[in-house]
Parts: C-alpha cells; sequence; structure tokens
C-alpha cells in the first residue's frame, strides 16, 4: 500500500493541475440556483405586474437581446424598452410560468422556459388571450446580481374549440 500511495498523489496532483475544472456533473450549488433562478421569475413577473415596462425591465441586462415573435431581433436592454410600453396598460396581464430551470456547473449562466399568458382587450374592449412558450437566459453580472441576456417567446396556436 505505502508504494501505491506516492503514485496516486502524482495522479491527484496531475488531474489538479491539468483538469481543475472536471467535473462529472453540476455542482449543488448549482443546483441549487436553479431554483434561484425559479425564484427570480417569479420576482420579474411581480415587478413587471406592479411597475409595468419599468419593472419588467429592471430584470434585462444592458446587453440583453429579444427575440419577438414574428419580429425582428431586438439588441440592447434601451431598444428592448422601447417596445414594452404596452405593459403599462393596465388593461394589459402578463403572466409566465417557469416549466424548467438549469444552471450551468460554472455557477454564472442559467436558462428557464415555461409557458405564458397575455390577457388583453381587443379594440372594441372585447377581452383577448394569447397563449405561448417562452426561454430565457439569465447570466450572473459582475455585481453578483442575475439579470435576462437573452428572451425569447412565440404563441401557441389557439386552441380547437
Amino acid at each position: 500500500m505505502k508504494s501505491l500511495l506516492p503514485a496516486l498523489a502524482v495522479a491527484l496532483l496531475v488531474a489538479i493541475v491539468f483538469f481543475p475544472n472536471a467535473r462529472s456533473s453540476a455542482s449543488p450549488a448549482a443546483k441549487a440556483d436553479a431554483n434561484t433562478l425559479r425564484h427570480l421569475e417569479a420576482d420579474f413577473m411581480k415587478a413587471a405586474a406592479e411597475k409595468g415596462s419599468q419593472g419588467y425591465m429592471s430584470f434585462y441586462a444592458d446587453d440583453a437581446a429579444e427575440l419577438p415573435n414574428g419580429e425582428d431581433m431586438l439588441q440592447g436592454k434601451e431598444n428592448i424598452a422601447k417596445t414594452m410600453g404596452f405593459l403599462d396598460d393596465k388593461n394589459n396581464h402578463l403572466t409566465w410560468t417557469p416549466v424548467h430551470a438549469d444552471m450551468a456547473a460554472s455557477g454564472d449562466l442559467g436558462y428557464t422556459y415555461g409557458t405564458y399568458e397575455f390577457r388583453s382587450k381587443d379594440k372594441d374592449g372585447k377581452p383577448t388571450v394569447e397563449r405561448g412558450k417562452y426561454a430565457s437566459i439569465w447570466k450572473k453580472q459582475k455585481d453578483g446580481s442575475w439579470k435576462v441576456v437573452m428572451d425569447m417567446g412565440n404563441a401557441s396556436p389557439s386552441p380547437k374549440p
């Protein structure tokens, strides 16, 4: 056994030096952060409901990109914010439910996806409902906060009567 100990020590040292980031799976801390993303999604939706477009945009990184359904890509928080005024109309209600959240093993990048529902009124004042799917990519910022860096959504087909 004593003769094996130096060989094991060398093997461990080589592994640490040459493969410092090797992991078989995400660390327990990274897995716990997937729940952090679920909580952030809830805070994100609450901010949008309470503060409209300003609350919504407070969760976006300055360099974020938006991939809206049927529209051109938007780059930068400032450009995305120009399209979010509809959230300030009290007749409009956007809600979403994350179905899944996951975190990179590095613990600084994660994603969520789920379903959304947008309730509004048409030009005649009749209630309308649009349902769809979304995916968001979250990135840990230099200050330790989490921000959305990529968001996309697309409408689901209308249910058949």
